[in-house]
């Protein structure tokens, strides 16, 4: 026994010599078969942790190699220790750096070559033995650092990518979370809109679904701008209940934190959208209405309200730009503040009456102590304690008698006191908004850039028109408009192409239908009385035409800007017409009062190189047609502007001829208010020829053009318009022979 302590350094040295045999003969079978591919994770795995030492073409170790003086052999159980803990950490050996290859224990340990270890026969004893041994091999720090960069480049696919992290602010997270789960499942309980969904779900996980108008449970600054805005929609003729803003005051959780924040994104997208485009569509009013479509873009009003430096101003921005809009904007500010002071009452009298200054009489100026009380009822600031009935005063008594529909006299009597008295505040409030209203179904580029801004802007109630330049009017001249009924003028954007000097009148099949054919079976001869030209298709339909000339219904000019209601803007014989204060006469189109003067402005923003004068066009009169064409068409804007601010900065109010008022008045006041952005489907003015119209015996017939009775001809949008230009041909290749 106590020979076997006595070798117990020999016995030592002889199994650090087997182990260091094993390492070696281990490590040229791994490099033997570096080559071959690994094809599991667990392979690649063992290859990460166990390293490789590079081969050495060395003689095999011998007992003397190994002289372990009595200083390293105490040392050598701590060292045991230390590599055991070093090894047990994987990653830490597979990051280690090739650099340090050389240890400082590597040429005390000749390794055997290839050839050599092959052969040992202590090779297939030692794997049993090996991992106890390891551990206590000072081979190892040399070990460890010499992995290839293979074997290290083999283990990436088997590890999992990092995850994510997040960009949302740590006291945000909980609601970031909440609102994930709210925008996931149930984003349809706060959106109505499917667009409107899909962009703020897509938002919302651009940012992480981090809070748009809250930090750390905080209002941000554009939060409190949305807000504000939000809350004033009643100064832009919005009603502020259609966008309920959530208390976020009360929102203390991450629930309820994330449910107020997409309550006030939904808010704000319907204010955008409304104040854009309008709380109802035009459709809904009447189906004589046409104006090109511009819906907001959610994911474009969710960035630039978000970004912007002021979310106020930016929300603000989708209400109509147009001068005009904002002039009615003030004005409904001025009537609604009215409405908080003191009701001014007119007290009954004797009648007031002014009698201007005669050859036969003087002026006559009566006194009441009324009058004061009467200007400031009627808004006139000059003068205002002057107690005489004088021309200012009763001129604003005719105006106001006139717009509340009462005999316009200029006196002061009775029913006139009666309407003064009444609450006639909140009509004019109305017809304001309804304005407001319309303005936002027009395009907010109401011109053509390249000309200037120029545009053509007609307003029906006040039978005006004008032509507008860089924000100026440029032009102005009276018209006369549409009957109310199945006549109106229907209101409309197009763009006008071009203008025909002496003009062929190709009646409309509603007149031709509903007039002149009742008229023929009273008198078959009545057309050619009148210089009207009748024709008959194979089909039976029948087109009546007036040649140029002087007595032709659209006069000696027509300004064309094709549409489907099939109107345009044109002279007229009948000038009496427009000596009347209302001018609701024609059967649709408009009747200008000077077409000359028009066509020579129009001309000189088209060409405004030729310099076209009235004179100029008038020479060109005569029996031939002549088309003068704009090389940029220039937008023509129909409107219907009951309540307008004029040059004087007075608020104007015009009779609502087509009820147009009344009707989107009664739609606003309606409970229907999710129903009325919808489109309305209308069905389209018929031209074909009404069952059962026969022409009577003794009518007489064109004998040329329309065929004599024998083509169909051209349609009666061809005739009136030309001919459509035909389609470029798609997918060949014509050749000009």
């Amino acid at each position: 026994m106590r020979d076997c302590l006595n070798s117990r350094s020999g016995f030592d040295r002889v199994l650090m010599a087997v182990a260091a045999t094993f390492l070696t003969v281990s490590a040229t079978s791994a490099m033997a078969q570096g080559d071959q591919s690994r094809s599991t994770a667990a392979e690649l795995a063992i290859d990460a942790a166990i390293p490789r030492p590079e081969p050495a073409n060395v003689p095999p170790p011998t007992a003397g190699d190994f002289k372990l003086d009595a200083a390293t052999a105490a040392a050598a159980p701590p060292q045991i220790q230390l590599k055991s803990a070093t090894v047990t950490k994987p990653a830490d050996v597979a990051t280690e750096p090739a650099a340090p290859a050389t240890s400082a224990m590597a040429p005390a340990v000749p390794l055997p070559t290839p050839a050599t270890a092959s052969t040992e026969p202590a090779a297939p004893t030692t794997p049993a033995v090996a991992p106890a041994l390891t551990p206590a091999v000072p081979l190892a720090p040399a070990t460890a650092a010499a992995p290839s960069a293979p074997a290290a480049t083999a283990v990436a696919p088997a590890t999992e990518p990092p995850a994510k992290v997040s960009n949302v602010a740590p006291a945000d997270q909980p609601v970031a979370d909440k609102l994930k789960d709210l925008l996931t499942a149930k984003s349809a309980r706060y959106f109505d809109r499917k667009a409107e969904r899909a962009a703020a779900e897509k938002f919302y996980s651009g940012r992480d679904y981090a809070p748009i108008w809250t930090q750390a449970g905080s209002l941000t600054e554009s939060g409190k701008g949305v807000i504000a805005r939000l809350k004033d929609a009643a100064s832009e003729g919005l009603n502020a209940s259609d966008y309920p803003v959530p208390d976020f005051a009360a929102a203390t959780t991450p629930d309820a934190l994330a449910e107020a924040d997409l309550k006030l994104t939904s808010s704000m997208l319907d204010y955008a959208r409304q104040a854009q485009s309008g709380r109802m569509h035009w459709s809904q009013v009447s189906a004589d209405i046409q104006y090109p479509e511009h819906p907001t873009d959610p994911a474009e009003v969710l960035g630039n309200v978000t970004s912007a430096k002021d979310a106020s101003t930016a929300l603000d921005g989708y209400n109509p730009p147009q001068k005009l809009y904002q002039e009615l904007k003030k004005k409904l500010a001025e009537l609604r503040g009215q409405g908080d002071g003191p009701v001014i009452t007119i007290a009954d009298g004797p009648v007031l009456k002014y009698i201007p200054h005669t050859k036969k009489q003087p002026e006559v100026l009566m006194e009441d102590p009324r009058v004061p009380e009467l200007r400031a009822k009627l808004g006139i600031t000059e003068n205002a304690e002057d107690t005489h009935y004088d021309a200012t005063v009763s001129e604003a008594v005719r105006k106001f008698q006139d717009n509340a529909d009462l005999k316009a006299t200029g006196m002061l009597d009775a029913a006139t006191i009666k309407v003064i008295n009444s609450p006639k505040r909140d009509k004019q409030i109305d017809t304001v908004i309804v304005n407001m209203e319309r303005w936002r179904w027009l395009s907010r580029d109401l011109g053509v850039s390249s000309l200037g801004d120029a545009y053509v802007i007609l307003n029906i109630p006040d039978y005006t028109l004008k032509v507008m330049q860089h924000g100026a009017q440029v032009w102005t001249t009276r018209v006369v408009t549409g009957k109310p009924g199945v006549h109106a003028t229907p209101l409309l954007s197009e763009t006008m192409k071009f203008i025909t000097v002496n003009p062929t009148w190709n009646v409309p099949p509603s007149i031709i239908y509903n007039e002149y054919l009742p008229a023929l079976q009273q008198d078959p001869t009545v057309l050619q009385r009148m210089g009207l030209r009748l024709e008959q298709a194979r089909d039976g339909s029948v087109h009546i035409s007036q040649p140029p000339g002087e007595a032709n219904a659209l006069g000696r000019i027509r300004f064309n800007f094709p549409n489907k209601f099939l109107v345009y803007q044109h002279d007229t014989p009948d000038k009496y017409l427009f000596e009347k204060s209302e001018r609701a006469y024609s059967h649709g189109c408009m009747r200008v009062q000077y077409p000359d003067q028009y066509a020579s402005v129009l001309l000189n923003i088209a060409l405004p190189n030729e310099h076209w004068s009235p004179e100029r066009i008038r020479s060109m009169y005569g029996s031939s047609e002549i088309d003068l064409k704009f090389p940029t068409p220039i937008p023509v804007n129909i409107t219907y502007q009951t309540a307008f601010v004029d040059d004087a900065g007075k608020l104007q109010i015009r009779k609502d001829v087509y009820g147009r008022d009344a009707t989107m008045i009664s739609i606003l006041k309606s409970s229907r208010s999710k129903d009325l952005e919808n489109v309305v489907a209308h069905s389209q003015p018929g031209y074909s020829r009404p069952a059962g119209s026969t022409l009577p015996p003794g009518v007489a017939f064109a004998s040329n053009g329309f065929g004599g009775g024998f083509s169909s001809g051209p349609s009666f949008f061809d005739r009136l318009f030309g001919p459509p230009t035909p389609p470029a041909p798609v997918g060949r290749r014509w050749r000009t022979r």
